[in-house]
């Protein structure tokens, strides 16, 4: 088997526009969750949403996040946001210029590495260097028989995708042996924009904290509470031991997301609601929150709007001129070529 490649510091993506459009040490950024309204069994709740998109990259947002659930399960929850994530990311690319293009998060315990490193690496393409993908062993138990699976074996399985994915990136004709397959004379195209593309884990994908800290690119996390001071601190400690355990330390980023309902009373105070799955709150906690975030150390945070009762258009519009000015994306390297 090849050896394993570990994951990368933040010079290994200096001059990948996505990247660096989103994050840097002790700064947080804001991303927008799609979708913008949930499914609710018309697929008109979705017309328009490329428009808005578009709204949210022109007015300065750092990244805009897809979701990848194959199956709709109702016994689960919702259906994410239907479209398939790298066909739907293709579509975004065009209708944007300068926002990060984000997964969160592809299921790599699901997916052929070869499948996800061909739509990988053509997004990447198509944007200029955009993508940043969010990865995950999956976490609806339905999806895995349906593909032949076995659910109890995801976390090998996703940390053998992981290493063959990468080496998919490489440059030349490399031979891969791997339990997921043998490749020899033949080669991936096209290939990132830049030399790779950065993998965000979510949660421990099952697998330990030192493979985090060895692999990571950056790690995704639950927020953990969000009404008070006190989640937030535990968020802190849960980033300070992830750093910890990256190999010559170097800065790697820290993600986390919030669905929120952005209320029209600027005071409104942060209030749990749905069981804390959902934080209501006015502006100025929201940019309370924020601000505590990136005390603890978080650098994007992605938002869902989908349980906002305010027309999604207005919540980014407030979003964009009253919470984006304290938390700006970063300028970093202009997209590559997008005129495909």
């Amino acid at each position: 088997m090849n050896p394993t490649l570990n994951g990368a510091s933040a010079h290994a993506f200096a001059h990948h526009p996505g990247y660096r459009r989103m994050f840097a040490a002790d700064r947080l950024t804001l991303g927008i969750f799609l979708p913008l309204r949930f499914y609710r069994g018309d697929m008109a709740v979705l017309t328009g949403q490329a428009a808005l998109v578009s709204d949210i990259d022109r007015l300065g947002f750092a990244g805009v996040w897809v979701r990848d659930v194959p199956l709709y399960d109702r016994h689960f929850g919702d259906a994410g946001q239907l479209f398939d994530p790298f066909a739907y990311l293709s579509y975004l690319a065009a209708h944007t210029r300068r926002i990060a293009l984000a997964t969160g998060s592809a299921i790599f315990a699901l997916r052929h590495p070869i499948d996800l490193a061909k739509a990988a690496c053509t997004i990447d393409q198509l944007s200029g260097g955009r993508l940043v993908m969010g990865i995950a062993s999956g976490d609806r138990p339905v999806e895995f028989p349906a593909y032949g699976l076995d659910h109890a074996e995801r976390g090998e399985r996703f940390a053998e995708a992981v290493n063959y994915f990468r080496q998919l990136l490489h440059k030349g004709d490399h031979p891969i042996e791997s339990t997921l397959g043998q490749m020899s004379g033949a080669q991936l195209l096209p290939k990132p924009v830049g030399s790779a593309i950065p993998l965000l884990v979510t949660g421990s994908s099952r697998q330990s904290m030192q493979w985090l800290g060895e692999q990571a690119d950056g790690w995704l996390t639950f927020p953990d509470a969000t009404e008070n001071i006190l989640g937030p601190r535990r968020l802190a400690e849960k980033i300070r031991a992830w750093r910890e355990s990256i190999p010559g330390g170097g800065f790697r980023p820290h993600v986390t997301n919030e669905w929120i309902d952005l209320d029209a009373n600027p005071d409104f105070p942060r209030t749990a609601m749905q069981g804390g799955y959902v934080l209501r709150t006015g502006r100025k906690g929201l940019i309370d929150l924020l601000g505590e975030w990136q005390d603890a150390g978080v650098n994007h945070a992605a938002l869902g709007i989908q349980f906002c009762q305010r027309p999604a258009a207005e919540v980014i519009q407030e979003l964009a001129e009253e919470v984006l000015p304290s938390f700006a994306s970063h300028e970093g390297p202009l997209p590559l070529r997008q005129d495909w």
